[in-house]
């Protein structure tokens, strides 16, 4: 069995965990062994959360430095934070939307330029994607389905199929919600193609 280490990186109260949660549940629907895990900043909304979901034969929590095979940086500078993550073997897959943190409203931080943030992740890993989650959300219908467009981004790489994540994501939203966010899914997938073509 392939093993699959994932980390996703952004801040509260962008869906975080939920994306975490339905990959790992996809996981065990494909009857894949997986260990989950999170680390949560200061504030619940708006401060730094990390989650891991490591798939296949695991038995530690931790991804070492250099060894994820995915990361989903839903916030460009979070990117930077998970950078440890990284080696050339990493796909990495950028939300280029960026939450202002506190600090940086105040004048008291500098928030990075972009060309810095991708110049320095470009650096670490070949496969740099990015995709603008939150225009391709609100195409979808909803600003709050950001974090499905990442997991269908997610799936054009991942070892679980593209199949076996939808149907988890049908299973955990709201009956309403259902359409909404496999479109979503497809937008994110597809941009994913796109950004390969170029």
């Amino acid at each position: 069995m392939k093993n699959e280490n994932v980390v996703i990186a952004g801040v509260g109260g962008q869906g975080i965990l939920f994306a975490s949660k339905i990959i790992g549940e996809s996981a065990v629907a494909s009857n894949m062994n997986l260990i989950l895990s999170e680390i949560h900043g200061m504030a619940q909304r708006g401060g730094a959360v990390i989650s891991t979901v490591k798939i296949g034969n695991v038995s530690s929590p931790l991804i070492a430095d250099g060894e994820a095979d995915i990361v989903l940086a839903f916030e460009p500078a979070e990117a930077l934070r998970a950078a440890n993550k990284m080696s050339e073997n990493t796909t990495v897959i950028i939300n280029t939307n960026p939450i202002i943190p506190f600090p940086v409203s105040l004048g008291k931080e500098k928030y990075p330029k972009m060309e810095h943030i991708l110049s320095k992740i470009k650096k670490r890993c070949k496969n740099l994607l990015t995709i603008d989650a939150n225009l391709l959300a609100q195409q979808a219908g909803s600003g709050i389905t950001m974090n499905t467009v990442m997991i269908g981004a997610f799936s054009h790489f991942s070892i679980l199929s593209k199949k076996k994540i939808k149907e988890t994501i049908k299973r955990h939203v709201p009956k309403k919600y259902v359409d909404v966010n496999m479109k979503a899914f497809e937008l994110g997938y597809r941009a994913v193609d796109l950004e390969l073509l170029k």
